[in-house]
C-alpha cells in the first residue's frame, strides 16, 4: 500500500539528525548485529492486511530491494521501520529492530533519536514532501538543527555541502531557491541530502524515481550508489520497476498481497527466478533492446472509424488522420520568452502509433496539448483529417498522465465519462419536458455503461467516486472518457508512467486493442522507451522543443543517428546486474570530473 506524502514535520523526525556517531540505543546495538532485522511482521488497516508475516534482514552496508505491484504492501513496510504507522490506527505486530532498536516498544523520544541518528527515509514525490514557502537550504538547515542543536551558521554551510555532495550546481545559490524553482531531478536530489544531512546508517527510498525521466533517473540511481560506496549507509529501495531494482542493490525480495514470494541475490532472481509470479512479473517488463510484436493486419478499406461513423465519415487505412506543421509554443515575456516547442513537423496515420520520447522538459506534453486543441501555437497548424483546427475538437481526445487529477473528486465516474456525450448533443431537455429528459438520460447513462465494460470495467461502476479506484482503473476510465466523443485520435501524455509494470502492460494492451478494433491514430508521449518501443510504429526524440530523430520504431532504436538518443537508449535500466554494473561504469567515466 502506499502512503501519503509527508509534511516537513514528519521529515524532520524521519531523516537523519543526530550527530554522526551518536547512538539511538547504545545499549542494545551490536557490532555481528544485522542493520534491519523484521520478523514475522504485520500491518492491518482495519480489515485489510497489508503485510501478512513478512521477515528479512539487511546487513550493514548492503542493499536491499522490495519489488512488487501497487498494492503488495512495500511502502507499508517502510513506513514500519520507523514507526511511522503509530498513531494512525494501523495494527502492527511482530519484531522490527533498526540498528538495534526494536522499533515496536520503542518510546516516542527513542523512535526520534532512531530515525535522526541512525535511519532516514527519501520519499516518493519531493514536491509534496518539501514546504513550498521555504527555501531547500533553510529546510535541510532547520532539519539539521533540530537533532544537533547546531548553530544557524553551522547548519546553513552543513545544508550546502550537502547540497554540493548530491550533485546540485552552484549549491551556495541553489540553497536560496525554493522547491518549484527545482527540477523533479532536483527536487528528489536535495531530498536525498536532507536525508543525509547527518550521515545515516540506513536510507530508505520509498520508489525514489518512479516520475522522472530515464536520463536523470539514472543520475539519482548513480549518485545512491556513489553514496553507499562512499559512506557504508544500507539501502532499502522500494520500486516496483524491476530494472531501477537491479541497478541498484545486492538482493531483491518480491512482495505480493503482503507476503514474500521470493527473496535472494538479484542476479539469482531476475536471472532464474523460482517462483511463478516472479516469472510474470519479469515478462512484464518492457525490454528497449526487444522489437514490438508483430500485430494484426489493421482494419481493410471502407471499415467504420472510430465509434463506429457513417459511410460519409469513412478514412482508408492510410489516411493521415492527425498533423503538424512547424508548430511553435512560445511561453513568458520579454527575455524571458523562451520557445517550449520550435518548429515541430508530424503525422500519424489511421490505425498507427507515434511515439514522442525524451526529457522531462523536451516539449513533449506541450507538443500534446497543442495537437489536442488545449494550447494554441504561437506558429504553425495542426490538421485533424487534412483540415486546419483551432481548439478542441471532439476527434481527437488526451488521455491525461495523472488520472487523480483529471477526474472530479466530487463527481462519480460516470458523469465524468458522460460530459462529452452531453457535449456532443445527448443534451438535457429543457425544464417541463420530463419524459424526453428520461430518455436521453437513459441513452447516455446505458452507454457509459457499455464504455465503461468496454475498457474493462463493469458498467455498475458509473456510480462510484474515483477515489474508490486503483491506479490501473482510474486510467481505464480516462480512456473511457475519450472514447465517448468517438475520436479518430487520442494524445496519450505518460499514460503509464505511475502503474507499475503489471498494470502498465494491461492498459498498453488495451489501447492497442481499442486502436486495432477502432482503426484510431495514437499519439503515446511517454519517457519510458522501453514502453514506448513496445507500442510505436514511429519514434519522435525531443530535445529542447525540437525532434532530433524521427522514423520507424525499430530503425531509431537499433540505428541511433543523433548522440542524445544513444544517449537516452544508454540511460534505460538494464535486467542484468552485470550489464547495469558495466553502464553505470562508463557514465561515471563519461562524466566530468
Amino acid at each position: 500500500m502506499s502512503d501519503s506524502s509527508p509534511t516537513l514535520s514528519t521529515l524532520r523526525q524521519a531523516v537523519p539528525g543526530a550527530s554522526p556517531g551518536t547512538s539511538a540505543d547504545s545499549s542494545t546495538a551490536g557490532s555481528a548485529a544485522p542493520l534491519v532485522e523484521v520478523n514475522d511482521l504485520v500491518v492491518d488497516f482495519g480489515g485489510l492486511r497489508a503485510v501478512d508475516g513478512l521477515s528479512f534482514r539487511l546487513e550493514k552496508g548492503a542493499a536491499l530491494g522490495l519489488v512488487g505491484e501497487s498494492g503488495s504492501g512495500k511502502s507499508t513496510v517502510a513506513s514500519a521501520l520507523l514507526a511511522l504507522h503509530r498513531g494512525t490506527g494501523a495494527h502492527v505486530d511482530g519484531t522490527v529492530r533498526v540498528a538495534g532498536v526494536d522499533v515496536q516498544r520503542a518510546s516516542d523520544d527513542e523512535l526520534r533519536r532512531l530515525r535522526g541518528g541512525k535511519a532516514a527515509m527519501v520519499f516518493q514525490d519531493p514536491l509534496s514532501s518539501l514546504d513550498p514557502y521555504y527555501a531547500v537550504g533553510d529546510q535541510i538547515a532547520e532539519v539539521y538543527r533540530v537533532h544537533t542543536k547546531a548553530s544557524r551558521r553551522a547548519a546553513r554551510a552543513r545544508a550546502v555541502r550537502t547540497l554540493d555532495r548530491v550533485g546540485i550546481p552552484d549549491a551556495a545559490r541553489r540553497s536560496r531557491s525554493r522547491p518549484h524553482e527545482f527540477s523533479g531531478g532536483m527536487r528528489q536530489r536535495a531530498l536525498i541530502a536532507m536525508a543525509l544531512a547527518c550521515e545515516p546508517e540506513l536510507l530508505i527510498a520509498d520508489e525514489p524515481t518512479t516520475a522522472l525521466d530515464v536520463t536523470v533517473q539514472a543520475q539519482i540511481l548513480d549518485l545512491l550508489h556513489t553514496l553507499r560506496q562512499e559512506t557504508g549507509t544500507g539501502l532499502l529501495l522500494v520500486t516496483h520497476d524491476v530494472g531501477v531494482a537491479a541497478e541498484s542493490v545486492d538482493e531483491i525480495l518480491v512482495m505480493r498481497h503482503g507476503r514474500a514470494v521470493e527473496h535472494g541475490p538479484v542476479g539469482a532472481v531476475l536471472g532464474a527466478p523460482r517462483e511463478p509470479y516472479t516469472r510474470e512479473l519479469l515478462g512484464a517488463v518492457p525490454r528497449v533492446d526487444t522489437p514490438r510484436a508483430p500485430r494484426p493486419a489493421r482494419l481493410e478499406d471502407g471499415a467504420a472509424p472510430a465509434g463506429g461513423a457513417g459511410p460519409d465519415d469513412v478514412l482508408r487505412p492510410d489516411d493521415v488522420v492527425l498533423e503538424a506543421a512547424g508548430l511553435r509554443r512560445e511561453f513568458g515575456r520579454g527575455k524571458r520568452r523562451f520557445a517550449a516547442v520550435d518548429d515541430v513537423s508530424l503525422s500519424v496515420r489511421r490505425g498507427e502509433t507515434l511515439g514522442i520520447v525524451g526529457e522531462s522538459g523536451s516539449g513533449k506534453t506541450t507538443l500534446g496539448r497543442m495537437l489536442v486543441g488545449l494550447l494554441e501555437p504561437t506558429a504553425g497548424v495542426v490538421r485533424h483529417e487534412g483540415r486546419v483546427q483551432s481548439g478542441v475538437r471532439p476527434s481527437v481526445q488526451m488521455v491525461f498522465q495523472d488520472p487523480v487529477s483529471s477526474l472530479n473528486p466530487r463527481r462519480s465516474v460516470g458523469e465524468s465519462i458522460a460530459d462529452p456525450l452531453r457535449a456532443r448533443g445527448m443534451r438535457v431537455p429543457p425544464l417541463g419536458r420530463s419524459r424526453e429528459w428520461g430518455r436521453d438520460e437513459g441513452r447516455i447513462r446505458g452507454r457509459v455503461q457499455e464504455l465503461l465494460e468496454r475498457v474493462g470495467l463493469e458498467g455498475a461502476h458509473y456510480d462510484r467516486y474515483p477515489h474508490e479506484f486503483s491506479g490501473g482503473q482510474r486510467q481505464r476510465v480516462g480512456i473511457a472518457r475519450a472514447l465517448a466523443a468517438e475520436p479518430h485520435a487520442i494524445v496519450c501524455d505518460e499514460p503509464v508512467s505511475a502503474l507499475d509494470v503489471t498494470t502498465q502492460a494491461q492498459v498498453v494492451a488495451l489501447l492497442g486493442e481499442l486502436q486495432r478494433e477502432l482503426g484510431l491514430a495514437l499519439v503515446f508521449v511517454a519517457h519510458d522507451l522501453a514502453v514506448v518501443r513496445q507500442v510505436s510504429d514511429h519514434v519522435a526524440v525531443m530535445r529542447r522543443g525540437r525532434i532530433v530523430e524521427y522514423g520507424p520504431a525499430d530503425e531509431v532504436y537499433e540505428s541511433p543517428r543523433d548522440p542524445y538518443t544513444r544517449q537516452l537508449l544508454a540511460a534505460v535500466p538494464a535486467l542484468d546486474p552485470e550489464i547495469a554494473a558495466r553502464r553505470r561504469a562508463r557514465r561515471e567515466e563519461a562524466s566530468p570530473a
